[in-house]
Formats: structure tokens, C-alpha cells, sequence
């Protein structure tokens, strides 16, 4: 999740001048606020989230304490691979995520039955990823999602139109996936050389290599 700042800059005349920050992580905001808090220069901080809501320098910190063991700041890979002949999709997902004060990387994968088209697969590799981020105990969080599928992610944010009932339904379980853990989603496409990991999880479902592996990152 990023954070910003707003506060008011109080001048020597005693005016006041709204000031704000970019986005940052909570670590970095939290620092920001205490820095500004020790100069005795400013007035009203606040802190938003990217869902909008807002909390006083105490209430921050015992936030960022709460979260702190939770897995947060969490980035998404995901790729769905397809066989025509036998209807089989491969679905792998990398999930980068911090927690406590460890960098970790989940890799996993998953074959898939009776599906269509390589589009379809796409979609059951995200809902996989959800599947996982679930598992997590992930919720209330905003994630980014990273996939080389520019129809997927396009209609997912909205904005291409989706006219096909099979990929509407996923999206329709997605949308539901995401409304139950009240995930905030950022969908960013990649060339696909930059998801080869992904890629690769989802080639060794379809030749049957099941792979769940969880790393510490250093």
C-alpha cells in the first residue's frame, strides 16, 4: 500500500500553505511525518491511502505496527498457457510481498481443465493468484497485478469491452474475488520477456511439474 502526506506549512506571519507529497511507502511516510512533526512548523497531517482514507500521525504508526507481520506491499506475475488439443491450461503466479522485516517470493502453478482459449487461461491464472494471495491471509491491501495479456488486463481495468460470455463469467469471479478480500487493484501489462518467470510456471503445469515453492528474498 502507498501512502501520501497533507499538512499545512505554517510561515512566520502565521499563514498557513496546504502542502502535499507524492506516493510512498508506509515507512517512508511515517518517517516523513515525524520529521515534520519535529520541526513544529506544520499544522493538519494527514495521511491517505489509495483508497482514500486518512489517519492522524498516532494513528498511522499504529497502523503500520499492526500490518507490520501481515504480507504487504505485494506485486503479482501472473500467465496462463493453453493446449488446443487437449483444452488444458497451465496457470502460473509469482507473488513478491514483504512481511515483518523479510522480502519473500512465493512461485507456484497449477494445471487447469476444459478451457477455450488462451484468453480464458489468462483469466483462471489471475483468479489462481487470488486463490493464493487468499492463502496469504492477504486483505484490505492495494496489489499490483503484472501480467503480458493487454486484452485481459485492458478489460479488467474497464477499459476495453469484453463480448464473449465465458470470459465475462471470469471476470464477473474475479471482480467478486477481489470485492470479498477488498483487495485495491493496480493492473500494469509487461512485455513478455519481463514475465518470463510467470511463463515458465505456467509451460511446467501443462508437462505436469507441480511446483509451490516460498523464498526469502536477500
Amino acid at each position: 500500500m502507498k501512502y501520501r502526506l497533507e499538512w499545512k506549512y505554517k510561515l512566520k506571519n502565521n499563514e498557513r500553505v496546504q502542502c502535499s507529497a507524492d506516493w510512498v511507502t508506509g515507512e517512508t511516510a511515517l518517517q516523513m511525518g515525524e520529521e515534520l512533526e519535529a520541526a513544529g512548523k506544520v499544522s493538519d497531517l494527514y495521511f491517505y491511502d489509495e483508497k482514500g482514507t486518512s489517519w492522524i500521525l498516532k494513528e498511522m504508526k499504529k497502523l503500520l505496527a499492526e500490518i507490520e507481520e501481515d504480507p504487504h506491499d505485494i506485486i503479482v506475475y501472473f500467465d496462463g498457457g493453453f493446449q488446443k488439443e487437449t483444452n488444458q491450461a497451465g496457470l502460473g503466479a509469482v507473488i513478491f510481498f514483504n512481511q515483518g522485516k523479510k522480502k519473500y517470493r512465493l512461485r507456484a502453478n497449477e494445471r487447469f481443465d476444459e478451457l477455450e482459449t488462451n484468453n480464458e487461461a489468462e483469466y483462471a491464472a489471475l483468479y489462481y493468484a487470488l486463490n493464493l494471495l487468499e492463502d496469504l491471509g492477504v486483505s484490505h491491501l492495494s496489489c499490483e497485478f503484472k501480467g503480458d495479456s493487454q486484452v485481459v488486463l485492458k478489460q479488467l481495468e474497464g477499459e476495453w469491452p469484453c463480448y464473449e460470455d465465458v470470459l465475462n463469467r471470469w471476470l464477473d469471479r474475479i471482480e467478486e474475488k477481489m470485492k470479498a478480500l477488498d483487495i485495491h487493484p493496480k493492473y500494469t501489462v509487461i512485455p513478455r520477456k519481463d514475465n518470463k518467470e510467470a511463463d515458465k510456471l505456467a509451460t511446467q503445469a501443462l508437462e505436469g511439474k507441480e511446483i509451490f515453492a516460498k523464498t526469502i528474498i536477500l
